[in-house]
């Protein structure tokens, strides 16, 4: 049995759906998504980067958070999946009833507490073949996690991944969570991201990842409030051989544990593959380290330093691990670094040298026009095998965008960009499109979300919407493409020779004028699964003409993004009922 339920919009890092209270009949008022409208205070990047997902997903980790949830994917079929509903009384004992033969739980914002835990201790105490519980953003506090970890403990328990992030925790419960690795080898993936553990509580959980018994494969501690005193006790659990993945982002633990960490990294018996050490207080000194590493350990595939202020002497520094034949690196992370063109000529040596960097994150750095150019440089030399490339606000503009469309049309390898945040500008665009119709370019995933684009170029991304068959998604909104560049966009994707799957076209000044070339693609495109509309000035009758769409038979699409769009209590009774009457579709409003 499956059981599914989320009233949520699934967000990156939030998957809260809030419905705003009734209004009366005839009142028109703007529709908000909680979690959407709770990013009013961030500025726009901000925002889009809250968007991202690291998961590597069918289509690119910065797909559609609708899509996908934001944390790695399970390996495991949810068996239960409820999100953002409150769990009590007869429907959670109708639940817990459920559980027995569950293999995966996955409980996020249910507003569980205390109580639910000890129905949960005893499902993990009697069902063998619950293998994965996920309890996010819960209140569940240490007294919770202390009765959990009872039913963990339990010789019948097999659980092997168990997630616990953001639930109220503090260090006090780390000696429970510690006898729970001690004693449990079948328990291999730990998430405890956002709890307040603290440098006392960091040490605990450590000393049962020593334990022999302890098989943990994967540990994440983002923003757990660790500090540089952590740095020995992480260090030693680096020797142990079963442990592959460590993600201890947003802690502040310095140059000084960086240095010790990399040290423990060295060791023969450390395997580890991934290591994400986002906005931990890293500068340069610490890069010629992190390069020894590279340059040594050709296990390590996925090294994220994002947000740390290495700037371009530190990466001059990584390079030479980088470049090193040792070094396998297929993932890097340097968004926010600091860096600025002059790091470019180094990075493009990388790209021409280092066949096995296949995903590289730039986003939020200084690079420029000039940059970038350097950058193509080495994006186009052959050894260069790069898949994802992600460019958020690097300053670059249409001066560039001649060489980016020579690297998007040359480059096979290429299937997912991001070029969100540059102000390329139509003139930019249009050189874009010409790589993008070349048929040695394969993208899949193209994001220009904030690139100052308007309806003038529309005409060419038509072009590249009827002739592109491997294009799946495409973000374009925040452009002031209006009904006009809308109407263009549409003719493009009615072509038999389209096949995205998702679009975003969300605050781009759209109107009900545009609603009926939007409403053919929704009753003609098969392949199309997610359409974003939100914060466009459609009113009712360009919701209406939507909706009609919608119940079309032919209609197959999954998620159709209308927050914060004007209309009347009337259709938004009309769109209640549309959702209710197709169950595989979710009307986000």
């Amino acid at each position: 049995m499956q059981i599914t339920s989320s009233g949520c919009v699934p967000r990156a890092g939030s998957r809260e759906r809030v419905r705003a209270p009734g209004a009366g009949a005839g009142v028109i008022r703007p529709r908000q998504a909680g979690p959407a409208r709770a990013l009013l205070g961030l500025s726009t990047r901000e925002v889009l980067q809250l968007w991202r997902v690291e998961a590597d997903l069918s289509l690119s980790r910065e797909i559609w958070p609708l899509l996908k949830s934001s944390g790695p994917t399970s390996p495991f079929k949810m068996d239960i999946d409820i999100e953002c509903q409150e769990l009590s009384g007869s429907r959670w004992t109708e639940l817990v009833s459920s559980m027995k033969d569950c293999k995966a739980i996955r409980l996020d914002y249910c507003k569980l507490s205390r109580s639910h835990c000890e129905d949960l201790c005893s499902v993990l105490s009697t069902n063998q073949s619950l293998k994965e519980l996920k309890l996010d953003h819960n209140e569940l506090k240490d007294e919770g996690v202390e009765v959990l970890c009872k039913g963990l403990l339990t010789p019948s328990c097999n659980l092997e991944l168990l997630w616990l992030e953001n639930c109220n925790l503090t260090g006090a419960c780390c000696e429970s969570l510690r006898s729970v690795l001690s004693a449990k080898p079948s328990l291999t993936d730990l998430h405890l991201s956002r709890n307040k553990l603290d440098t006392s509580g960091g040490k605990v959980l450590c000393q049962g990842l020593l334990d022999a018994n302890c098989k943990a494969q994967s540990l994440v501690m983002r923003s757990c409030e660790l500090r540089g005193d952590n740095a020995e006790m992480l260090t030693s659990i680096l020797s142990k051989a079963t442990l592959k993945k460590l993600d201890i982002s947003n802690n502040k633990l310095g140059d000084a544990a960086i240095k010790q960490l990399c040290q423990g990294l060295m060791d023969p018996n450390s395997n580890l593959q991934l290591l994400h050490l986002e906005n931990c207080d890293i500068t340069a000194d610490s890069c010629g380290d992190l390069a020894t590493v590279l340059s040594t350990k050709p296990l390590l595939l996925d090294l994220a330093v994002g947000k740390n202020n290495i700037g371009d002497a530190g990466f001059t520094l990584l390079c030479k691990g980088l470049v090193y034949p040792n070094c396998n690196i297929q993932k890097l992370c340097l968004d926010t670094c600091g860096m600025t063109a002059d790091s470019c000529g180094d990075l493009a040596t990388v790209l021409s040298t280092n066949p096995s960097l296949l995903d590289l994150a730039l986003d939020n750095n200084n690079i420029g026009d000039v940059g970038l150019i350097l950058l193509c440089k080495g994006l186009i030399h052959p050894k260069c095998n790069i898949q994802k490339l992600w460019l958020w606000e690097c300053h670059f503009t249409a001066v560039a965008c001649k060489d980016l469309a020579n690297v998007i049309g040359t480059k096979e390898s290429l299937r997912r960009i991001s070029l969100t945040l540059n102000e390329l500008g139509d003139a930019g665009m249009e050189m874009l499109c010409q790589g993008l119709k070349d048929p040695k370019c394969k993208l899949q995933f193209l994001s220009l979300k904030e690139c100052g684009l308007t309806s003038a170029c529309c005409e060419s991304l038509r072009s590249v919407l009827s002739t592109k068959q491997s294009l799946k998604h495409l973000e374009i909104g925040s452009n002031r493409l209006k009904d006009e560049g809308a109407k263009l966009i549409c003719e493009g994707l009615l072509d038999t020779n389209c096949n995205l799957e998702t679009i975003w076209l969300g605050e781009s000044e759209l109107t009900a004028a545009c609603c009926d070339s939007l409403a053919a693609v929704i009753r003609t495109k098969q392949c199309l699964r997610y359409l974003g509309l939100d914060l466009n000035r459609l009113e009712n009758e360009g919701v209406r003409k939507l909706c009609e769409a919608v119940r079309s038979p032919n209609c197959k699409l999954k998620y159709l993004m209308l927050y914060d769009i004007y209309w009347s209590s009337e259709v938004e009774a009309e769109l209640r009922a549309l959702e209710e009457s197709k169950p595989g579709l979710k009307i986000i409003f």
